[in-house]
């Protein structure tokens, strides 16, 4: 049974004596979670500006290079292995897929992947989704679908899809499974992947008090460095070091509480790009999502229900840059130099990878909007108020100094701020993180969106699909979408959550440009009758390895069944070729070739053509069902409520 966590409030009563222990030596991670000040490379600089119109749009060197020598170098042959695992489920293909998958045709697909939002749950189904499409997988590879990870040029999470993301990429790239539970046989070492350890609570790992007042004193102590040497801290940081024990390189159930361990403290974001399976181009190129939020921003903007205008800028942090394509900023800094304010005195090892992910992930400026927090985290605010107390910082947003200061005053919100104040990627509305894969510069022409919100009964219904659409129609001039509907009512007629479904099938002249949306949602089990497993709460903070296993075998039947034609049938044997027909469509059209084959009638079953779901939309309800009518925006956003509910 998955624990509740809980405090009593007299655990606090053991934390009284810490300013002066806080003045003794600090531990190592304290040392390695602070930042280091020194003098910037020689030409060195802070800012670099993208270019606010599409057709102006540049990216970094380093992601061209990067993204030019994985294209080369890894894709095709990806896609060759993707191909085979397709045509050994004995559908015919077009030739024309063959053509593209297998080399012999000029135009190659350039995919993006992108994981939502919604705490450990989504972070459990992305990583199911991930395995039944990673080629390493036996099973992925005999299911058809296996292999496109591999073949995928971009990765973008969110929230709790960040934490799966951000320990993909820091621990090296390793199988899905190994990910989550960890290696077969592990060694605790500073540097070494030890698994999520979900079965540790992220607020309070034990059921023992002292044990538990021990850790969060460690806590406390590894963000003294940082506080001394002068940085802000908030409590990003905290939630940072706790995230660390479970997404970060350096923690293992043996070695859990044991402080002479850097648990996760000094791995970098920008240190990615040293692991062997980034400078071999075999990942994806990783970039996760974050919202921000400033003084004065335009309410007006703002969707009922949601906290961050859909006008903020929305910050991405990438391997090399952070910043935004939005046109209201159009800036980047160095990830390696983030905390820098100048050309003159660069600033190393802020960018801690746990830091940026629990950036991702910081929902508790909802206390000071809806003044409830309480019990745990509001105990942890009063500590660190009285340990750290710093004067004019807001304490429930992950402050970043600003590289951004002063740039486009007329246009930017947080151009007079000294810090930047980031939130919860999802606080817009926008639960997926699609907006870095709709930057015209990078020329994502297929995303497979993968959708673990909670909106009904902690089910995917859309929601994110219609916020992002009400975005990108605010800012078309630099992005655009494909149709999705403009309520949740037809999403929930028409079952578009409930099984795979492709959006903008069909393109016109004014919006060649626009991906093809695969839409992959937690939408229900995978068949009316089968025992729901993938939709806990996203309040829910530990997990048992049975129950992990159980909701990623769940994730895979949904990952691979497709849109059975009929309820006489589990699954649709023709979906691993209507899924490549799918991810070679703007391919296909840029080659001048027609549809044709199973793919003329996959597009047909599986196409939402502007009212309803292919040809197949009075089947589909009898595959999978969610058991309601109706829906509200999730995410971790309006879950926080239930987080203070369950941690009183």
């Amino acid at each position: 049974m998955v624990r509740v966590a809980r405090i009593d409030t007299v655990i606090w009563l053991y934390l009284l004596p810490l300013p002066a222990w806080l003045a003794s030596a600090q531990s190592i991670a304290s040392q390695a979670y602070t930042p280091v000040a020194g003098a910037c490379p020689e030409g060195f600089s802070l800012v670099r500006m993208a270019g606010s119109a599409p057709e102006d749009q540049t990216l970094s060197s380093s992601e061209s290079s990067y993204i030019q020598a994985r294209r080369s170098q890894v894709i095709p042959q990806a896609w060759k292995t993707y191909l085979a695992n397709v045509e050994a489920t004995n559908i015919t293909l077009p030739s024309y897929v063959s053509s593209i998958l297998g080399g012999t045709n000029s135009q190659t697909p350039n995919l993006g992947i992108a994981t939502s939002g919604g705490g450990y749950r989504a972070a459990i189904f992305g990583a199911g989704v991930l395995n039944a499409l990673d080629g390493r997988n036996a099973s992925s590879n005999s299911a058809g679908i296996g292999g496109l990870l591999q073949s995928a040029t971009y990765l973008a999470g969110l929230s709790g899809g960040s934490w799966l993301l951000t320990s993909l990429a820091q621990a090296n790239f390793p199988t899905i499974q190994e990910l989550v539970v960890g290696p077969t046989n592990p060694i605790a070492a500073n540097n070494s992947w030890g698994g999520w350890n979900a079965e540790y609570d992220i607020a309070v790992p034990s059921d023992n008090p002292v044990t538990d007042t021990e850790y969060l004193n460690n806590l406390i102590d590894e963000l003294a460095g940082k506080y001394h040497a002068g940085y802000p801290v908030t409590f990003a940081d905290f939630w940072a070091r706790g995230l660390a024990r479970h997404f970060v390189n350096g923690t293992f159930a043996s070695n859990f509480y044991d402080e002479s361990y850097l648990h996760g403290a000094g791995i970098l974001w920008s240190g990615v790009a040293e692991t062997t399976s980034f400078t071999s181009y075999m990942i994806p190129f990783p970039i996760v999502v974050t919202d921000l939020t400033a003084p004065g921003q335009n309410a007006s903007n703002d969707i009922p229900g949601n906290i961050i205008p859909i006008s903020n800028p929305i910050i991405e942090f990438n391997v090399f840059e952070m910043g935004s394509f939005d046109p209201m900023l159009s800036a980047f800094a160095p990830t390696k130099y983030l905390g820098t304010r100048n050309n003159s005195i660069c600033i190393t090892n802020y960018d801690q990878s746990a830091l940026v992910t629990g950036s991702s992930s910081e929902l508790f400026n909802l206390y000071n909007i809806t003044d409830t927090l309480s019990s745990t985290w509001s105990s942890i605010f009063s500590l660190l108020e009285e340990l750290l107390p710093e004067s004019d910082i807001e304490l429930d947003v992950a402050l970043w100094p600003n590289p951004f200061y002063g740039v486009a005053p007329d246009t930017f919100i947080a151009s007079n701020q000294v810090d930047l104040s980031i939130v919860d990627g999802g606080e817009d509305g926008e639960v997926i993180p699609l907006q870095p894969l709709l930057v015209k510069a990078r020329g994502v022409d297929t995303i497979l969106a993968i959708d673990a919100t909670s909106d009904v009964n902690n089910f995917a219904d859309g929601s994110s699909l219609i916020a992002t659409q009400n975005r990108t129609m605010l800012l078309s001039s630099a992005y655009s979408f494909p149709p999705v509907p403009t309520s949740l009512s037809e999403f929930t007629a028409q079952n578009l959550s409930t099984s795979p479904t492709f959006f903008g099938c069909n393109t016109t002249s004014s919006n060649a440009s626009t991906p093809l949306l695969i839409y992959l949602a937690n939408g229900g089990p995978p068949h009316n009758g089968d025992v729901p497993l993938t939709n806990t709460s996203t309040t829910q903070i530990s997990y048992e390895a049975s129950q992990i296993q159980a909701m990623l075998d769940q994730t895979f039947i949904i990952a691979t069944q497709g849109l059975p034609v009929d309820t006489s049938t589990s699954t649709d044997p023709e979906w691993p070729a209507c899924l490549a027909c799918a991810v070679v469509d703007r391919a296909r059209e840029r080659a001048g070739e027609t549809r044709s084959g199973v793919c003329e009638s996959c597009f047909a079953r599986y196409c939402w053509n502007g009212s309803t779901l292919g040809a197949n939309t009075q089947t589909s309800s009898g595959t999978r069902a969610i058991g309601v009518a109706s829906g509200s925006h999730g995410g971790l956003v309006l879950a926080l409520v239930g987080v203070i509910v369950m941690l009183m």
